[in-house]
């Protein structure tokens, strides 16, 4: 098993971020936990300082950083707004490249965070390019949204937070995009306990890591407008960390519909009483859809990010069809 990272990367990261994105709470959900037949924790990275877990690894990949004019990079959201803070708290210049299919929430957002924003074309490869090509004409450092070693071992304290304080988990539910949270999370938790079950769910349109895993070797997929949008993009021809990480280290990979998205986010809202996005909430959806496999020890998925559009949200909620360009989610009313 060839990776360049190890546990000691991501207890650096720890120290690097602590008291800025560390900390978040670790809580069961009943009604989860009864439809499991299992104790059922959810991590809640939504209450970051910027809505998401993607500050962990924006902090420690910018701390990271010799002398540097800026930094760039490409994003389906919350990266950007993750490198946007971490740019800020330092005073450099943050240039963050994005597709078309970026909800127009998330531009705000990292607007708001005082970067530049470039919208390119109606992919994430788009967007790379437009950030390597700013990485070389501008001489700004390019920040790699998932496979980046500091920016893996950042998303990876999540694991270390997770089984400090429950030892007992034994199998965790990961959104599973780029790999940068999946495989750093792996890492941590099967370092900690080689026996802790890690499952990696994603959407069923445009899984560019599923795809990948499935061909032995990183390759593009078709990008199209999900629910689970934080979810969508490449994982680069020439993937280094995190492809390999998560064909290492994760013990299966499952995808579920924009129908099970739908209701996943209407159990956690009326439910649990929270709002996450639509990446959040797979590992519900999988649970839900009798995707995955659980025992009877506890099982724990990470709720990755609360930055969504709420008109889309309430649309949902209310049990409302959504339009995803030529595709419609038929809703119905939660509990219907």
């Amino acid at each position: 098993m060839a990776m360049a990272l190890c546990l000691a990367d991501i207890l650096a990261a720890a120290r690097r971020i602590a008291g800025v994105a560390d900390g978040t709470p670790l809580v069961p959900s009943p009604f989860l936990s009864e439809l499991a037949g299992a104790e059922m924790l959810l991590k809640l990275e939504i209450a970051q300082p910027i809505g998401a877990f993607k500050l962990r690894g924006a902090l420690n990949a910018v701390a990271g950083l010799g002398d540097v004019a800026g930094v760039t990079c490409c994003s389906t959201g919350n990266h950007g707004r993750g490198v946007a803070f971490a740019a800020r708290a330092r005073g450099l210049r943050a240039v963050i490249c994005m597709s078309e299919l970026v909800p127009r929430a998330k531009v705000d957002g990292i607007r708001g965070l005082g970067a530049e924003v470039r919208i390119v074309g109606r992919s994430q490869d788009a967007a790379q390019a437009e950030a390597a090509r700013l990485a070389a004409a501008e001489g700004l450092a390019e920040l790699s949204p998932f496979d980046d070693p500091l920016v893996i071992a950042g998303q990876g304290t999540i694991g270390l937070e997770m089984l400090a304080v429950r030892p007992d988990i034994e199998t965790l539910l990961v959104p599973l995009s780029g790999g940068g949270l999946a495989g750093g999370v792996a890492l941590a938790a099967k370092a900690i306990n080689p026996d802790i079950r890690v499952i990696g769910i994603s959407m069923d349109r445009g899984a560019a890591m599923h795809a990948s895993l499935a061909a032995g070797r990183p390759v593009e997929v078709e990008e199209v407008e999900s629910l689970a949008d934080s979810l969508g993009g490449g994982i680069g021809l020439e993937n280094r960390l995190s492809f390999a990480l998560c064909r290492d280290l994760l013990d299966e990979v499952v995808l579920v519909s924009e129908e099970e998205i739908y209701r996943a986010l209407q159990t956690l809202y009326y439910e649990d009483r929270l709002i996450a996005e639509g990446a959040c909430v797979v590992g519900i959806a999988a649970l839900q859809a009798g995707k995955v496999r659980v025992g009877p020890g506890p099982v724990a998925t990470i709720l990755t990010g609360r930055n969504l559009d709420m008109a889309l949200f309430t649309r949902m909620v209310t049990g409302q069809d959504v339009a995803l360009g030529d595709y419609t989610v038929k809703g119905r009313p939660y509990g219907a």
